[in-house]
């Protein structure tokens, strides 16, 4: 309607127009030029009014101009693109969210989000030295204020002398900045114990999630059975089924042991690369440790096997350990895949290919909005690393503050700078509180009948396994939806509480599970797992499966 008011303006705004003397150069000038047709104005006011009549002609005869991109000239990888994350339940909770702030009623005063791992928007609150280097950067005078220590300043100068004009608002090189990329590989060998690291192996990304896509578009090719297949574990982080379908590979699913705390299993490797060769070609093996969704810690055996399995057949492997300072299981301890194959000798170190990812968005830092992360690839083809470098400098540069921020991340305070008591204070304060709440979020739930929760050695997430009445499953089915889906969907809208249905990660046939954060303060996680509870009870009930 608004847009037919605007051109019947119009239309009458040319019509008026029409019938005043228009501004030429006689009138600018008092010169007469010879007449070489309609003038410019005119000439453009013809061509005005007859598109605006033939846009009212079309209406009239009742038709519209069809649409160039619709459901049916999309591309059609997009549209097999799922992300449960932020699915139809985020959706769904964020209009309960409005209803209420608009004064509507629910059995609940507020919507509690559980369903992704954004540690500032649960309350964490930011690490001070950190935001105070990129506040800095950000703004340089602030290094004449006494407000901010001298080691914070010395990070960002020189950190800016990197970036082009002193200035975080300018590009860096496509990998990164230089000395950003060189922090980042003594991080990686003071991590490792020794093991080198070259820093011209290291590319800054925008998050971990812009590496992982960068590495699966190097990889991804063929048609048909010689298509890629991409290994991946099942739970996993919907990210790389995302990916997968996008790119038109082919996802092989391994699955993990859940009733060994979701363990990897070797024999499974096996048996699904084998089950995917009949149809395609595996190319890669993805593994996420610690686990998301699941929250365990692969033993350092377990990274071996894997290892030696990708050696054995050929693929390249993809380490996603963002999670890598999120380990609170006292007998668990984080091994990357870097240190591992290292220690299994030169035969493996020096041909395997492995790219590992971190970002700032984990850890204890929960940097989401920075956009901060970096990969490390070893053992790349020195023709592919070219078109590695091409395929990066396509998207310019990742956010140079995400860069500035992943920079404070490889080198905090150290025991004889100023900061250096206050940072450890805060990060041991964020990973100690993790720590109770994965506990806490395990022993309550394995209280509730029907919900069983493996240990949550690491990550941010719980994955329990919950039991849905045969007749809950039937009322699903014919309502077209999974039955965690429905779950779920019945959670939010009783209690308020938002997580996400384990179909989103993908589990095995007749198992039903949902995610949620271990994130939000220790008040707030025992009032979400007492609603939790008090549902699932209800829930049982309700469908007579409660004796």
């Amino acid at each position: 309607m608004y847009r037919l008011q605007s051109l019947a303006a119009r239309s009458l705004i040319a019509g008026a127009l029409d019938q005043c003397t228009p501004l030429t150069l006689t009138s600018l000038t008092g010169v007469r030029h010879k007449s070489q047709g309609p003038s410019v104005e005119k000439y453009g006011q013809m061509r005005f009014l007859t598109a605006e009549a033939k846009v009212s002609a079309g209406r009239l005869n009742g038709k519209m101009r069809e649409k160039t991109l619709t459901m049916d000239t999309l591309n059609p990888q997009v549209k097999a693109v799922e992300y449960a994350v932020r699915g139809p339940i985020v959706i769904k909770a964020g209009e309960i969210e409005k209803y209420l702030e608009e004064g509507g009623t629910k059995p609940f005063s507020e919507v509690i989000k559980a369903n992704i791992g954004d540690a500032h928007a649960m309350g964490q609150q930011p690490i001070t030295f950190l935001r105070q280097v990129v506040a800095l950067c950000t703004f340089p005078e602030l290094m004449d204020s006494p407000s901010f220590p001298e080691d914070a300043k010395w990070r960002a100068q020189r950190i800016l002398q990197g970036c082009g004009g002193h200035s975080l608002g300018s590009y860096s090189a496509s990998p990164g900045v230089e000395c950003i990329r060189k922090d980042i590989a003594a991080y990686i060998e003071q991590r490792d114990e020794g093991v080198p690291s070259d820093w011209e192996n290291i590319y800054l990304t925008t998050g971990a999630s812009d590496g992982i896509m960068t590495i699966l578009r190097l990889l991804v090719s063929g048609k048909d059975s010689s298509r890629t297949g991409v290994m991946i574990p099942i739970p996993q982080y919907p990210l790389y089924s995302a990916a997968i379908s996008e790119m038109d590979a082919v996802q092989v699913n391994y699955y993990l042991d859940e009733d060994n705390c979701w363990a990897l299993d070797i024999n499974e490797l096996y048996r699904a690369y084998q089950a995917a060769k009949l149809h395609c070609q595996p190319r890669v093996i993805c593994i996420i440790n610690p686990g998301n969704p699941t929250g365990q810690v692969q033993s350092k055996k377990c990274i071996e096997e894997v290892l030696h399995f990708a050696y054995e057949e050929n693929l390249f492997v993809m380490s996603d350990e963002v999670y890598q300072d999120n380990v609170y299981t006292p007998d668990c301890q984080f091994h990357s895949f870097k240190k591992v194959l290292y220690e299994m000798g030169p035969e493996y170190f020096n041909s395997v290919e492995l790219a590992s990812f971190h970002s700032s968005s984990k850890g204890y830092m929960g940097e989401c909005g920075f956009r901060g992360g970096y990969m490390e690839v070893i053992n790349m083809d020195p023709e592919v690393k070219a078109q590695l470098v091409k395929l990066l400098s396509v998207r310019l540069c990742p956010p140079l503050a995400g860069q500035a921020a992943m920079d404070v991340i490889v080198n905090p305070p150290q025991s004889d700078e100023h900061s250096y008591k206050q940072f450890h204070q805060e990060k041991s304060s964020v990973l100690g509180a993790l720590a109770d709440k994965a506990k806490l979020t395990e022993q309550i739930l394995n209280a509730v009948p029907g919900i069983k929760c493996n240990p949550v050695q690491g990550a941010m997430y719980a994955f329990p396994r919950i039991f849905i009445p045969p007749k809950a499953v039937e009322e699903a089915k014919a309502l077209g939806m999974q039955p965690d889906m429905f779950y779920c969907l019945r959670l939010l809208e009783e209690t308020g509480i938002c997580v996400v249905p384990g179909s989103g990660f993908g589990q095995k046939d007749g198992t039903h599970h949902f995610r949620m954060t271990i994130l939000p303060s220790i008040e707030k996680l025992k009032v979400l797992l007492g609603k939790v509870r008090d549902f699932h009870i209800s829930f049982l009930k309700e469908y007579s499966a409660l004796e």
